[in-house]
């Protein structure tokens, strides 16, 4: 399946990109993260913690055990905070 990932705040600085378009075989958004986290050190570094992580499925906050089937988008990005 090919799914557009999107990075946003220090996870793009982490990572270096904004988006891109990635051909996976990965089952849930964990086993996407491993695939990421396996492909270079900067990806590792972005995704070392989860708990400090958040990810939305095509627009819907998700968790890490969540599905990827039917999905076109994921978006991974720190918690935010209201003010």
């Amino acid at each position: 399946m090919v799914l557009d990932v999107l990075y946003f705040a220090w996870v793009r600085e982490r990572i270096g990109l904004g988006r891109e378009r990635v051909e996976t075989t990965a089952v849930t958004v964990a086993d996407l993260v491993a695939e990421l986290s396996a492909r270079e050190e900067r990806y590792a570094l972005a995704f070392a913690d989860l708990k400090s992580l958040r990810v939305a499925l095509d627009q819907d906050l998700a968790e890490f055990s969540a599905p990827l089937a039917g999905v076109r988008e994921v978006a991974f990005f720190p918690p935010m905070t209201g003010g």
